[in-house]
C-alpha cells in the first residue's frame, strides 16, 4: 500500500527529502541551546563579566535564528511536497476511474468514490506532511535530547530512558483500540455523502412529495451514526495526552529531586546547576517530542484506513483493455451477436442476456422494444464495450470487439442515453464534447438534426446560453434534443438511442426520425423505445423479453404473427393509426 501510494510524490521528491533535513538542522539547534546555557549559567555563578555573558547572549540569539530558519523553510517545503502529493495522488485515483469498465464502477458507489477523492485523500495528505516533519523531527529530538542529558546528568538521565518503552507500550494499546472506530467511521461517511447526493439529486421529487422531513431525519441519523463512532475513537485516542504527561512529568519530579539533593550533598560537585537548568530543559524537549510522536501515531492511525481505501481503487484492475495488437479502423456499422450470452459478474446465477443471435445490416433502422427489466439498455451497452460478453461473440464491422482499440470502437459508436446528462457550461461547450472540433455550422446542422435550433435561436444568448450542471434550467424534451446533437457530432456509423425520445411530442419524434433517414442514411441507427410509433417504420423490430429474443421483423411481419405486438400496438393507437 505505501509502495502504491508514494509513486503519486513523483515531481515533489526533493521537497520530501529537504523537509527532514531542515528538521534534522532544527532539532540539532534546539538540543544544543539548553547545552550552551547551562554553560552561561555556570559562567554567571563563577563570577563571569558581562563580556562573557554578551558573546554567550550572541551565540544563542544566532542559533535560535538558525534554528527558526531550519524550522521555517522545513514547513515551507512539506507544505509544498504534501499538497503536491495530494494532487497527484487525486489525479491517479480519478484517472484510474475513468480507466474502469462499468463491471469496476459497479464495485464502488459513486459516494464512496467521492469520499475517498475527497476526505480520504485530504486525511492521507495531513498524514504525509506529520510524517516528513514531525515523524522525523520528534524522534530525532528525543534521541538528541536524551543522549546531551546523558552527557550532562549522567545517571540521574536513565530515568528518561526507562519511560520511553512504557509510553510506545502505551500508545500501540491505544492504536489497536482506536482503529476498529475509524474503519467504521469511514464506511457511514460513504452513506452521508450518498444521502447528501441522493437528496441534491433528486430534490425536486423530495419537493413534490412533501419529504424533506424524512431526507432531513434520514440525514440526521447518517450523522449521528458518524458523532458516535468518532467520539468513541476520539475518547480513546485522548487518553495519550493524560498517559504523556502523567509519565513525563513524574520523571521531571524524580530528576528535580535527586538532582537538587546530589547538587547540596556535593556541593556542586557532582552535578551543578547549570547542569540540572539542562537536564530540566532536555525533559521539556522530551515531553514536547514525545507529544509531536503522540500526534504523529494519531495521524497515521486515522489516516491508514483512508491509505488502504485510495489503494483499493488504485488496485482495482480495469476489466476491459485494449489487445495486444488492436484494430483502429472500424469498417462499417454492421453489428453480429453469435449466441450472446451475459451476466453482470462471474458470480451472478441468472443472465442478464441470453442466447441472443441478432444480425444487423450497416446502415439499417433498428427499433428494439420490450417490456421494463427486459435488458434492452443492456444489449446496446455490449456494442461499445462498456461491458464484455460472458458467452458468445459480438462483432461490429465483421470484426470481434475485443478486438479494436476501445477509443476507436467507442469514437464510431454514439450513445444518447436513457438519462441524458449535460454538464456545467454553454451549449456550444456540451455540444462539442460529441466533436471538440466542430465548427459552429457543424454544430448548428447537427441541432437542425435533432429538432434543437429551433428553441436554442429563442434563447438571447443562442448558442452560448450556459447550462446548469444536469441541465436543470432546460426541459426534459430539449436536453434530449441537444444530447442527441451531441451525439450526431461524433459522426459515428452507430447511433444508439436509448428511449431517448420519450420527452419529445411525436409529431417531433418523426421528424428528427425522418432526418435520419435523409442526413445519414450510412449509420446504424438503434432506436429502443416504449412508443411503437417510434419504430415502427425501422427496417427491423426485435421485441425484447427476460433477457431474451422474442421476435424480429417490420411493424407488418409483427402485427401479423406476434400477439404482445399487436396488443401494444392496439392499446397505443386505440386501434387506429398512428398520427406522424
Amino acid at each position: 500500500m505505501i509502495k502504491k501510494l508514494s509513486g503519486s510524490i513523483r515531481e515533489y521528491k526533493l521537497q520530501s527529502i529537504l523537509s527532514p533535513l531542515f528538521m534534522i538542522g532544527e532539532a540539532i539547534m534546539e538540543t544544543l541551546l539548553p547545552f550552551i546555557l547551562a554553560k552561561l549559567v555556570n559562567e554567571i555563578q563563577a563570577g563571569c563579566g558581562m563580556d562573557t555573558i554578551v558573546s554567550y547572549g550572541a551565540v544563542l540569539v544566532t542559533m535560535a535564528f538558525v534554528s527558526l530558519a531550519f524550522g521555517g523553510f522545513g514547513g515551507f517545503v512539506a507544505s509544498k511536497a504534501s499538497a503536491g502529493f495530494a494532487k497527484n495522488l487525486r489525479y491517479d485515483v480519478f484517472s484510474r476511474i475513468q480507466q474502469f469498465s462499468f463491471e469496476n464502477i459497479d464495485k464502488f458507489s459513486s459516494s464512496s468514490l467521492v469520499t475517498r477523492m475527497t476526505t480520504d485523500i485530504s486525511n492521507v495528505q495531513m498524514a504525509y506532511m506529520v510524517i516528513i516533519r514531525l515523524a522525523i523531527r520528534a524522534p530525532l529530538m528525543m534521541i538528541f535530547a536524551i543522549i546531551m542529558a546523558a552527557y550532562m546528568g549522567g545517571k540521574l538521565s536513565v530515568m528518561f530512558v526507562v519511560i520511553v518503552p512504557i509510553l510506545t507500550a502505551g500508545l500501540i494499546l491505544i492504536g489497536y483500540k482506536a482503529l476498529p472506530s475509524f474503519k467504521k467511521v469511514f464506511k457511514k461517511y460513504d452513506k452521508l455523502n450518498e444521502s447528501i447526493e441522493e437528496n441534491v439529486m433528486a430534490m425536486r421529487a423530495v419537493k413534490a412529495f412533501n419529504r424533506e422531513s424524512y431526507e432531513k431525519n434520514k440525514f440526521e441519523k447518517a450523522s449521528d451514526d458518524i458523532c458516535k463512532d468518532f467520539t468513541r475513537a476520539e475518547r480513546i485516542i485522548s487518553c495519550t495526552a493524560p498517559l504523556f504527561q502523567t509519565c513525563v512529568y513524574s520523571v521531571m519530579a524524580v530528576v528535580l529531586v535527586l538532582g537538587s539533593k546530589i547538587i547540596i550533598e556535593t556541593t556542586g560537585m557532582a552535578m551543578n546547576v547549570g547542569q540540572l537548568s539542562s537536564m530540566v530543559t532536555y525533559g521539556f524537549q522530551i515531553l514536547i517530542s514525545l507529544n509531536m510522536l503522540s500526534m504523529v501515531y494519531v495521524m497515521i492511525t486515522m489516516s491508514s484506513e483512508s491509505a488502504h481505501r485510495i489503494a483499493e481503487v488504485l488496485d482495482e484492475k480495469p476489466t476491459l483493455h485494449n489487445p495486444e495488437s488492436p484494430v483502429y479502423e472500424v469498417k462499417d456499422g454492421s453489428i453480429d451477436f453469435d449466441n450472446v450470452s451475459f451476466k453482470y459478474n462471474k458470480e451472478a446465477k441468472k443472465y442478464a442476456l441470453s442466447d441472443v443471435d441478432l444480425h444487423i445490416g450497416s446502415g439499417e433502422t433498428v427499433g428494439i422494444i420490450g417490456s421494463t427489466g427486459s435488458a434492452k439498455t443492456t444489449l446496446v451497452q455490449l456494442i461499445p464495450r462498456l461491458y464484455d460478453v460472458t458467452e458468445g461473440e459480438l462483432k461490429v464491422g465483421g470484426i470481434n470487439v475485443i478486438d479494436y482499440d476501445l477509443d476507436s470502437l467507442r469514437n464510431q459508436v454514439a450513445v444518447v442515453l436513457q438519462k441524458n446528462l449535460l454538464f456545467s457550461g454553454t451549449i456550444k461547450d456540451n455540444l462539442r464534447w460529441g466533436n471538440n472540433d466542430a465548427t459552429d455550422e457543424e454544430i448548428a446542422n447537427a441541432c437542425k438534426l435533432a429538432c434543437a435550433d429551433e428553441f436554442i435561436s429563442t434563447f438571447p444568448e443562442g448558442y452560448d446560453t450556459w447550462i446548469e450542471q444536469g441541465g436543470t434550467n432546460v426541459s426534459g424534451g430539449q436536453k434530449q434534443r441537444l444530447c442527441i446533437a451531441r451525439a450526431l457530432l461524433k459522426k459515428p456509423k452507430i447511433l444508439i438511442l436509448d428511449d431517448s425520445t420519450s420527452a419529445v411530442d411525436m409529431k417531433t419524434d418523426a421528424i428528427i426520425r425522418e432526418s435520419f433517414k435523409k442526413y445519414i442514411p450510412e449509420t446504424t441507427k438503434i432506436i429502443i423505445a416504449q412508443r411503437i410509433a417510434s419504430v415502427m417504420d425501422a427496417d427491423k423490430i426485435v421485441i425484447m423479453n427476460s433477457g431474451k429474443i422474442e421476435a424480429v421483423g417490420t411493424h407488418e411481419e409483427l402485427l401479423k404473427g406476434n400477439k404482445i405486438y399487436r396488443e401494444t400496438y392496439e392499446q397505443q393507437t386505440n386501434g387506429g393509426d398512428v398520427d406522424e
